[in-house]
């Protein structure tokens, strides 16, 4: 049998702290819970000396040659933890788990077949952690870089509960979704972005290399007569271009510096999160997207045994809109004070009135965390649609617009070659 540590609480709220002998995590909680106590963490003690096996001979120290040399790289470039390590770390975790496999034991599986250098360090850190009898939730709290408020807090509600596979296939599968949503966004801004620098290089090259070349043909053939209004302005606008490159260059990286400075001041970032989500066209795009995350999220949650006030505090903190972190916090005043959550978040404004029904639909009936859940799914839905709907709307414009910059400027250059060359077909007959 196995010890296992656990802090709990009993009926008069008193913190309590032991040990307790079990078959596995879930007997060691029934255990806990047939002594009339709440257990609040739990996680499974490293075998003493007594009871682990003996060691294995050690080697004589190798003496270490040139080439064995370990040299760690430096901070700055550490491997970074990608959410879709994160996501196949969770999956294979619960597998193992939901297959009868101690946590301590998967976490050496998973630590030896890692491949990301951060991630594993972390798993060595976590796996010592627990085996000195913290809780696993504990030992992801001391890596708040790779496991955010909500990937802990959920780990401890599973714990508490007996559930911790339930909880880590949940995390997977929420994990999948929001990657899945944030891919598609992307994919969808990918294709004007392309069209814009590419809009911008073709420009650039036209004005630094090209147009110099046709105004010395049209100085040379014209002989100071007067070009077109259309050519005299592209030509103008080259020789602006060759004077005044730099100070151009430095006006855009100006500017673009200081949108990054003022959406980080607290009036900045409203105006900002404001404008994302008032914005013609992605305003409603970046609404619909910021409400399936935060009920997945809240569904997720509550699902999993977090209290309420808990999970809109979590919740809180990953919307990613000060609009929304406005709204969410009536929320969770409301709920403080005994209130329910229907009333605010119709008065803030930011959420759809099909989600403040549903909301209400389940204070109602006692199913919120399904409700949210339903929300998030069809949110997601009307996500791919929009995302389709922007994408087939944004290519014909770029392409229209990369065809009138560029058009344009071949049109301006071969309007005075045309009157050249009538010229010299009229004295060519003469």
């Amino acid at each position: 049998m196995a010890k296992f540590r656990f802090k709990a609480v009993d009926s008069q709220g008193k913190e309590v702290s032991s040990t307790v002998e079990a078959d596995s995590q879930r007997a060691a909680i029934e255990k806990i819970r047939a002594m009339k106590l709440t257990p609040k963490a739990i996680g499974q003690v490293r075998e003493d000396a007594a009871g682990a096996p003996p060691p294995a001979a050690e080697k004589p120290a190798k003496k270490k040659s040139a080439m064995d040399i370990n040299i760690k790289m430096p901070r700055l470039f550490k491997q970074r933890v990608k959410p879709k390590d994160l996501m196949v770390f969770t999956r294979q975790l619960a597998t193992l788990v939901d297959a009868g496999l101690p946590l301590l034991r998967g976490l050496r599986v998973l630590h030896r077949q890692c491949q990301n250098e951060t991630l594993k360090e972390a798993l060595a850190g976590m796996i010592d952690t627990v085996e000195t009898g913290n809780t696993f939730s504990e030992s992801l709290a001391n890596y708040p870089k790779i496991f955010n408020h909500l990937y802990v807090n959920m780990v401890k509600a599973g714990e508490a509960g007996g559930v911790l596979e339930t909880v880590l296939n949940r995390l997977a599968e929420f994990m999948e979704k929001a990657e899945k949503i944030k891919n598609k966004v992307k994919g969808a801004m990918t294709y004007p972005i392309v069209v814009l620098v590419a809009a911008v290089g073709i420009v650039v090259f036209l004005m630094l290399a090209v147009i110099p070349k046709f105004q010395q043909i049209f100085d040379d053939l014209l002989g100071g007569e007067g070009m077109p209004a259309l050519t005299a302005a592209v030509i103008a606008f080259s020789e602006w271009v060759q004077v005044y490159w730099l100070f151009l260059f430095a006006i855009i990286v100006a500017v673009v510096v200081g949108v990054k400075l003022a959406v980080k001041t607290p009036i900045g970032s409203r105006l900002r999160d404001r404008f994302m989500l008032r914005a013609p066209g992605i305003g409603q795009l970046n609404q619909k997207t910021i409400v399936a995350r935060l009920t997945r999220t809240l569904g997720t949650l509550l699902s999993s045994g977090v209290p309420v006030l808990q999970a809109l505090a979590i919740v809180k903190e990953t919307t990613g809109n000060s609009l929304f972190t406005k709204a969410l916090q009536s929320v969770h005043d409301s709920v403080k004070e005994g209130e329910g959550m229907t009333a605010p978040m119709g008065a803030s404004g930011e959420f759809p009135p099909m989600v403040v029904s549903m909301v209400e639909v389940g204070e109602e009936t006692g199913a919120l965390p399904e409700m949210l859940i339903r929300v998030a799914n069809t949110y997601d839905d009307e996500v791919d649609n929009a995302v389709a709907a922007l994408t087939s709307v944004i290519e014909p414009i770029m392409i229209i617009f990369l065809a009138v910059v560029v058009g344009g400027i071949v049109v301006a250059m071969f309007m005075p070659l045309i009157s050249i060359i009538g010229s010299i077909g009229g004295g060519a007959g003469a």
